[in-house]
């Protein structure tokens, strides 16, 4: 590995242990259908230019040695988009200037109109709720968050690994807080949406429960 260009089975690992998280080396041999030696020869030239870290595994009472666990560390942010990040904050910090913070609510709430409108579109004719958050993925997905769904007892989980507009959210809250309203709006009045993990927060990645409302 040369500079900052990961190879194809590289790029492979950083995008499972964004997705994934905390991994030890034989379950991404596993996942990646590579041999342990290969996955560690690459995990060792991903740490030798600073994108992935090793730690110990938390082993409470467990004998023997600690196993290990790989990461992202915060460079390797550089291989997931974050759209446009500097000109969204440039412009953000110049529509707070000139307008203030009515005029930047205001550029919120008609983005948001935009999201609405299009998402429902997306998702008109979906019949069930499934299909609609199954939908909801694929529109993240493009979007470029590394969405997926999980299924749980009572409803579903949406899963957005990534945050490509995070340098701007946190530059503006409120994009953020309108994500919530757009969902909202897309998967009906009566679905509840509530965002259990945030990556403003200091999470790996954000997370919503969405569920039916029961009558």
């Amino acid at each position: 590995m040369t500079g900052t260009t990961a190879t194809p089975a590289q790029r492979a690992i950083l995008d499972h242990l964004k997705r994934k998280g905390a991994t030890g080396a034989t379950d991404l041999a596993d996942q990646l259908g590579v041999t342990g030696m290969a996955v560690r020869q690459h995990l060792n030239a991903l740490e030798e230019v600073g994108l992935v870290a090793a730690q110990d595994a938390d082993r409470s009472g467990a004998r023997g040695r600690p196993s290990r666990l790989w990461v992202l560390t915060p460079k390797a942010d550089t291989y997931f988009s974050d759209a446009h990040a500097d000109l969204s904050v440039e412009l953000i910090a110049n529509v707070r200037e000139i307008f203030g913070e009515r005029g930047l609510t205001r550029l919120i709430e008609k983005r948001t109109e935009q999201q609405v409108t299009a998402y429902r579109n997306e998702l008109a004719d979906a019949s069930t709720l499934r299909d609609k958050v199954r939908r909801l993925v694929k529109l993240r997905t493009d979007a470029g968050y590394l969405a997926e769904m999980q299924s749980g007892p009572d409803g579903f989980v949406l899963i957005e690994n990534h945050c490509p507009i995070c340098r701007a959210a946190r530059a503006c809250t409120g994009l953020c807080r309108q994500e919530l309203e757009v969902f909202q709006a897309a998967l009906g009045r009566d679905v509840t949406i509530e965002r259990k993990d945030h990556i403003l927060a200091g999470a790996r990645r954000c997370t919503y429960h969405i569920r039916q409302k029961v009558d």
